[in-house]
């Protein structure tokens, strides 16, 4: 069964060293994602459609929203470390404003990115810092994280040009029947997908309401709603104590079995794993992220 080695969770959104030995579901995140192998076989991710390779030499880039799926196709016991990085785009563009639009849904143009000599000895020594110390400052892991994405994104030649970013990609305007739709699911993640009443409420088609919802946020309605209750999962699983099988009721799951494989499938880990793993940095807030 695949397990977390470690996973540290801050404003800068989560970093988690993952033991893998199975796939997972195809999914997304309101986070930009950044895959490395850290040991272990080779694997890869599906990523518009086609096959990302995760090796000694390449990183896979998912922009945010956009859908992806971990393939293991290693023999039975063969397993793969992968340093997984879900960073938030407003932490990035705090730190760098010409970073502001690295949550658009076009900021990475190609889901493969070549790493050198002196990346892989970075990705190296930033895993193993993670791995054997007992505390990591948040300064530090905070200093090192952004190090990090900026040398295995630097290839991207126009990142720092935030003028011809915003020509090159400008932000796509949501149709506002689409942004309701997307309110009335935040009210209540824990309700089971309707996407009949969606539609007629935003006063569409089944059909019309799948094609502007896919248009708008590169994924499907169930998709977008998966994402709104995994991370609403995080958050109640970091903020508090409340029963694992508490939360699973709450989020609408009628056996913890059932939310444990939901998780499972998303992550590769369990929510009780989870919670074990987890290192906070920042204090928990009274209201889950908003995404």
């Amino acid at each position: 069964m695949s397990s977390a080695v470690k996973i540290f969770q801050g404003r800068f959104g989560r970093v988690a060293l993952l033991d893998m030995t199975a796939p997972l579901v195809g999914h997304a995140h309101h986070h930009c994602h950044i895959l490395i192998k850290a040991g272990g076989v080779d694997g890869a991710f599906r990523v518009r459609g086609e096959l990302a390779p995760l090796t000694d030499d390449t990183a896979v880039l998912v922009n945010a929203w956009e859908h992806h799926a971990y393939e293991h196709k290693a023999p039975p016991g063969e397993r793969t470390l992968i340093l997984a990085l879900y960073i938030e785009p407003a932490w990035l563009a705090e730190i760098q404003r010409s970073l502001a639009l690295s949550g658009h849904p076009r900021f990475f143009p190609e889901s493969t990115v070549q790493l050198n000599a002196a990346t892989r000895k970075n990705v190296e020594e930033f895993v193993l810092e993670l791995w054997w110390s007992d505390e990591v400052s948040p300064g530090r892991l905070e200093n090192l994280l952004f190090e990090l994405v900026i040398e295995v994104i630097e290839r991207f030649s126009g990142w720092r040009d935030l003028v011809s970013l915003l020509r090159n990609r400008p932000p796509a305007a949501m149709d506002p029947r689409i942004r309701q739709a997307i309110a009335l699911m935040k009210q209540d993640v824990a309700r089971e997908l309707d996407v009949d009443a969606l539609a007629l409420q935003a006063g569409l088609s089944r059909a019309h309401f799948f094609t502007l919802f896919h248009r708008d946020t590169k994924v499907t309605p169930l998709v977008y709603a998966n994402v709104l209750r995994f991370e609403a999962a995080v958050h109640r699983l970091t903020e508090g104590r409340d029963a694992v099988g508490d939360i699973a009721t709450d989020l609408g799951f009628s056996a913890p079995s059932h939310f444990a494989r939901f998780f499972r499938a998303h992550l590769g880990i369990t929510p009780t794993d989870y919670r074990r793993k987890v290192n906070l940095f920042d204090p928990p807030t009274d209201k889950a992220p908003l995404i």
